[in-house]
């Protein structure tokens, strides 16, 4: 037996550890010896062997290949799924899942920048970024890609299943095809943004139909669009079909997509997944989603000028909540505008569609593009009675969800669905506040009220992306602007003084997802850091999105000035440093 990671028993011993912390198992027990004990469990496929907790179910798609591939219950699935998945339409939430297919042409297209390589002798699981509470990591030494969804609370425990891992002699390598390189996804793009303008009858499924289903149904069915759920924490299905090769091909066709993210939901729920009860965290909590749904529609093809929509499940309201619900839907709405997308909003039309009338006119409040609404009276138009005026979101706003859960076949293949009607249109294209700003500078030096040119309008840019809104980015630091520096340092805890300055500086370009990256990384995040780097430690660092020894040694010398350990792995005790402008 050959194996990449020589410390099996001390991950196994961690995982435990993890295991018990989070109260999965009643009792402390043992680490981990040749034979798992009885808590965890030994599975293995292509030679890929993880020990995962005993109370997982394990799937195996060789068997019962049509299984829906589900993350709202631990489950870890071996094998190649089938193009079509039984999947009801009605999956909300997610607990952890981890996914194990063969690398093939199919599989490889769900990779993109953020898909790990391990390197053989080198665990890479620890350090591997995660992207929406996904971590995915090709296994190039025993040809498999693993898929692993987790939330918030539970990723030290995914993360603790993947470190397990190890090769046995059954382990065949196999390349990651050249197609699923990121290069590659560039070339594929919707028809344009979507779903444009559209009147008629659409249907949303809990995973991506396959691409027979999809011509079989635009041939038989009453249907011309389909809602995708392409992100979010919360998002409860796997999307084994899902590829900017499908949007593609399904928007070339005539499909029209609203893409539906899946994140925290209202305070007042029992979901694991909320929303926090401060509003300007609840605000912060949208931007981030907001931020998060652009990177995967970024992936897929779906460009600017697209709608995409938060699904809030139905909640009994309070003052509280609402509260929340709104801010955090203000924060979503605000980031994705700065970069060109329409906002959109799902619930039930009775709780946070009425919450979100309720407030159409609050100016506290930034209000949503398109509405998407539940009320399941079998009405095949956009009425909303007496839970939104008629003259509210008029102006071909409105997607009306009017049946859920009801399984509908056309040609031969079958889809539990939910029946949407649409009126929708392009509407009023947000510009990009961001897009056509430089944010990338050899220093970062103070600005503040009275300065004027690019650095201004970077801050002002990336102060409208954290959610404090200083107007239009004209490059003209004014007394909004100089609001919007304050409300900014305020949360988070750094002199109110309206000036951006290197704490401040540091804070806003450090903003966003928060993956463990070192030497040999690459992306956005990457270039994140170097940009705070540079502000931080008031030196220029290369701004290429590539982590070499030079970003290597600047993370080093601003963990060693911050008293943080200096390994020079940029991991969340850093991030934590760098967003809180220190």
């Amino acid at each position: 037996m050959s194996s990449w990671i020589p410390w099996r028993a001390r991950a196994g011993t961690a995982l435990l550890a993890v295991l018990a912390g989070i109260g999965a198992f009643a009792a402390p027990v043992p680490a981990l010896a040749d034979s798992p004990p009885e808590s965890l469990r030994s599975v293995t496929y292509h030679g890929y062997r993880i020990e995962v907790p005993a109370e997982w179910q394990v799937v195996d798609l060789a068997e019962n290949p049509r299984a829906c591939l589900r993350f709202d219950r631990p489950a870890v699935y071996l094998g190649e799924p089938a193009e079509q998945n039984d999947c009801p339409s009605g999956v909300v939430g997610r607990s952890a899942g981890i996914v194990v297919q063969p690398i093939t042409a199919r599989s490889a297209g769900q990779a993109t920048a953020a898909t790990a390589r391990t390197q053989r002798g080198k665990a890479i699981a620890p350090s591997a970024a995660s992207s929406n509470d996904t971590i995915q990591i090709a296994v190039e030494d025993a040809g498999v890609l693993v898929t692993a969804a987790h939330t918030p609370d539970t990723e030290n425990l995914v993360r603790g299943v993947l470190a397990s891992a190890e090769l046995t002699e059954g382990a065949e390598p196999t390349a990651l095809p050249r197609a699923a390189q990121p290069s590659d996804a560039t070339a594929l793009a919707a028809a344009g943004p979507q779903p444009g303008s559209y009147q008629g009858k659409g249907f949303d499924a809990c995973t991506a139909p396959s691409q027979a289903a999809m011509n079989a149904w635009q041939a038989n069915s009453p249907y011309s669009a389909v809602g995708v759920y392409i992100s979010g924490s919360f998002r409860g299905c796997a999307q084994p079909n899902l590829t900017a090769s499908w949007v593609t091909s399904q928007t070339n066709n005539g499909w029209r997509l609203f893409p539906i993210d899946v994140g925290r939901q209202a305070p007042c729920t029992s979901y694991s997944l909320k929303m926090s009860t401060d509003p300007a965290t609840a605000k912060s909590q949208g931007v981030t989603a907001a931020a998060g749904a652009i990177t995967a529609a970024s992936n897929l093809g779906i460009p600017a000028g697209s709608a995409i929509y938060s699904d809030i499940e139905a909640y009994t309201s309070t003052a509280s909540c609402k509260a929340s619900v709104l801010s955090y839907l203000s924060g979503w709405t605000e980031r994705l505008h700065s970069s060109g997308y329409l906002s959109g909003f799902y619930s039930s039309a009775a709780s946070g569609v009425k919450d979100a009338a309720a407030e159409y006119n609050n100016g506290a409040y930034t209000r949503v593009d398109h509405l998407f609404y539940a009320w399941w009276n079998g009405a095949a138009d956009t009425n909303t009675g007496t839970y939104v005026p008629s003259s509210y979101w008029s102006n071909h706003q409105r997607i009306h969800q009017y049946a859920g859960e009801v399984t509908e076949s056309y040609g031969g293949y079958s889809i539990n669905i939910d029946r949407d009607y649409l009126d929708v249109g392009n509407g009023s294209t947000p510009t990009p506040t961001c897009t056509g700003a430089n944010l990338d500078f050899t220093s970062y030096t103070t600005v503040q009220s009275g300065s004027t040119g690019d650095r201004v309008k970077a801050a002002q840019c990336l102060l409208k992306a954290a959610g404090f809104d200083p107007g239009t980015p004209d490059g003209i630091f004014g007394p909004d602007t100089t609001a919007a520096a304050r409300n900014f340092q305020s949360s988070k805890g750094l002199t109110a003084d309206g000036a951006v300055g290197p704490k401040t500086w540091t804070a806003l370009l450090s903003r966003g997802s928060t993956p463990t990256i070192q030497n040999g990384s690459t992306g956005e995040a990457v270039t994140r850091l170097q940009r705070a780097l540079t502000a931080a430690l008031g030196r220029t660092v290369s701004i290429d999105g590539i982590f070499g020894s030079g970003t290597a040694q600047a993370a080093r010398d601003y963990q060693s000035s911050r008293g943080l350990g200096a390994d020079g792995i940029v991991g969340p005790a850093t991030w934590g440093a760098l967003q809180s402008g220190k």
